[in-house]
């Protein structure tokens, strides 16, 4: 099975149907102009999100399906940065801005502008607030407390956990943080005696557990993000300290690195995170309102999971230095739209 089909099988709001197509009810969107607004592309994660734009964008454009679908990145991972970013992009004449949020709220001015422009706003990831944009996420909350469920199963006696976050400040760093907090309370046996921001980083991930580590007690668990893994798993063996349990984010260095431990000394863990790919289900969504499609403001997608069982197909998939990643098509779109029209 395909990571694609990982995906997909995974998700309760994608489900099998024959014969999807677009509606013939629906107005030609060949005129129209999309743009992707990315607050940061730092990561190895941030970088598979922009090739699969391109890659199925690029040929949304050559099929005449859109006029253009332009990507932007700003420099820094600030909101003013973006809303400025923004407020060109609607001076620019765009039809639908697809967005990835530097913040839930700090961009919501930027957005109602766009809205009264006329501009269709469709945020995925990192969401925003604002009422008149449509939202695209998973359920950040629940893939943080899946990793404390996981850790409560394979550590049933607990201990003591180290937390790994993302970028401060923004709605995924946040959610999942606060789901690893609600596993803690279900599950009393663990504690959190450390936590740091690893920025979806390998490399910043290691750069701050190795600075927390000598101040931290035995850790038995690593709550994580994505990004952060194999960095944390380097910091913990520079330090010359027992390998944790280290729940993984679909990195490519991460997974290499888990198949070699657990070839090694039988080291075994599981691996989530959202699939870069959803850029492209925002894109979809975006180019159906723009035809006249009647879509809920907010969609749900799953996380992908790798198990101990898929790694190894999942690992063979996933380029070297990308994340386990799935693409998205219209089909997939319509179908995740019309579920979420029958779930209303």
């Amino acid at each position: 099975m395909s990571i694609s089909k990982l995906l997909l099988s995974a998700a309760t709001v994608i489900v099998a149907a024959s014969g999807a197509s677009a509606e013939s009810h629906l107005a030609d969107t060949s005129d129209k102009q999309i743009a992707l607004s990315n607050n940061y592309a730092g990561n190895s994660w941030r970088q598979a999100m922009l090739t699969s734009w391109e890659e199925v964008t690029g040929g949304a454009v050559a099929d005449g399906i859109v006029a253009a679908a332009d990507a932007n990145t700003t420099s820094e991972n600030q909101a003013t940065e973006q809303a400025a970013q923004i407020q060109n992009m609607i001076l620019q004449g765009y039809d639908a801005i697809v967005i990835n949020a530097a913040s839930p709220t700090a961009l919501n001015g930027a957005i109602k502008e766009a809205c009264s422009a006329g501009v269709t706003v469709v945020s995925f990831d990192g969401i925003v607030t604002e009422p008149c944009a449509w939202r695209i996420a998973v359920d950040f909350n629940a893939m943080g407390q899946k990793q404390v469920e996981y850790l409560s199963e394979r550590l049933p006696d607990g201990g003591n956990l180290l937390e790994i976050r993302g970028l401060a400040g923004v709605f995924v760093d946040d959610e999942i943080s606060a789901g690893i907090h609600e596993g803690v309370e279900k599950f009393p046996q663990f504690e959190v005696v450390g936590s740091v921001h690893g920025d979806w980083a390998q490399d910043v991930a290691q750069k701050a557990v190795a600075g927390i580590l000598p101040s931290l007690p035995e850790i038995v668990g690593v709550v994580t993000q994505g990004g952060d893994g194999y960095g944390a798993a380097q910091a913990f063996k520079a330090a010359g300290r027992d390998t944790p349990l280290i729940v993984l984010g679909n990195r490519q260095d991460e997974m290499l690195w888990w198949k070699e431990q657990n070839e090694a000394n039988g080291y075994e863990t599981m691996s989530v995170s959202i699939a870069p790919g959803v850029s492209t289900l925002a894109f979809w969504v975006a180019q159906q309102i723009l035809a006249g499609e009647e879509v809920p403001k907010d969609l749900t997608v799953p996380f992908l999971t790798v198990t101990q069982d898929t790694l190894e197909e999942s690992l063979a998939a996933t380029p070297v230095g990308s994340v386990a990643n799935a693409n998205y098509t219209l089909e997939d779109a319509q179908r995740v739209i019309s579920e979420a029209k029958g779930a209303k």
